[in-house]
C-alpha cells in the first residue's frame, strides 16, 4: 500500500475526519488486516487564511508546497490537500509536485457527471463560492453551477469560520443551511448540492439535505483510497 500524505490544518476538524476515515475504511476494505501509513503536515490555518483573504496566492502556493515537499521527503506517494479553499492554488501546486496530487474539484465533477445531474448548488467558504476553481471542471462538463445569493454567502462563510471550523454544531445553523438549499431547489432548480468546504459534512449529510448531497470528503477519500491501494 502506498503511503498517504495529507496537508492538514485547514481546518483541524476536517483533518481529523480524513485521518479517522482513511484508517477505518481501509481497515474494513482489507478485512481488518491492514491500516494505511499516513503522514500529516499541518499548516498554520490563520497564516494560510490570511494569504487567501489578501489574494496573496503566490505566497500561499509557496507555503503549501513547503508542506507537500516535507511529505514527499517523508516518503508519501499519494498526496492531498484536506480543504476545498486551498485548491485555489491547486494548478500551481500540481505543476511543482512529482507525486499524484488528488484534486477535490476534479473527483467531485466526475461523481456528479456520473449521476447525470445537470444543475448543482455549491456551498463553501466565500472564496469557494465566488471563485472558479470548484466550478470550472463542472462547467466544462456541461453542468450548471449555482451559488447562494450574497446575503446567504456571507451567512454561510460566517458559520463555517465561527462554528464549523471550531467543531461547533448548532441546530439553528442546520436550519439556516437547509433553508438556503431548499430555496435554491425551488428557484434555481438544483438537483444536488456540493459541500464545498470539508467542514460542511459535520452538519449536512444525505439524511438531512433537501437534495442529493455531494460530500466532498467522502468522494475525495474514495479516490485517495483507490490510489493508495
Amino acid at each position: 500500500m502506498k503511503k498517504i500524505g495529507l496537508v492538514g490544518g485547514t481546518g483541524p476538524e476536517s483533518t481529523v475526519m480524513y485521518y479517522k476515515k482513511l484508517n477505518t475504511e481501509i481497515d474494513a476494505l482489507t478485512g481488518g488486516k491492514q491500516m494505511p501509513d499516513i503522514a500529516i503536515e499541518s499548516v498554520d490555518f490563520r497564516k494560510a487564511w490570511d494569504y487567501v483573504t489578501k489574494g496573496e496566492y503566490e505566497l500561499l502556493a509557496d507555503y503549501l508546497y513547503e508542506k507537500i515537499d516535507c511529505l514527499i521527503r517523508g516518503g508519501a506517494e499519494v498526496i492531498s490537500l484536506t480543504a476545498g479553499t486551498m485548491h485555489i492554488v491547486f494548478d500551481e501546486l500540481e505543476k511543482r509536485t512529482e507525486r499524484p496530487l488528488v484534486s477535490i474539484p476534479k473527483v467531485v465533477c466526475e461523481e456528479i457527471v456520473s449521476k447525470g445531474i445537470k444543475k448543482v448548488g455549491l456551498l463553501g467558504t466565500i472564496f469557494t463560492m465566488e471563485k472558479d476553481y470548484m466550478k470550472k471542471d463542472l462547467r466544462n462538463a456541461g453542468v450548471q453551477v449555482f451559488v447562494p445569493n450574497e446575503q446567504e454567502r456571507q451567512l454561510i462563510g460566517k458559520r463555517i469560520l465561527e462554528e464549523l471550523e471550531l467543531g461547533i454544531i448548532k441546530d439553528s445553523t442546520l436550519k439556516e443551511l437547509t433553508d438556503i438549499i431548499e430555496r435554491m431547489k425551488n428557484e434555481d432548480g438544483i438537483e444536488g448540492v456540493i459541500l464545498g468546504c470539508t467542514e460542511l459534512p459535520l452538519i449536512l449529510n444525505s439524511g438531512n439535505c433537501p437534495v442529493a448531497c455531494f460530500d466532498t470528503v467522502e468522494i475525495h477519500l474514495r479516490s485517495l483510497i483507490r490510489l493508495a491501494m
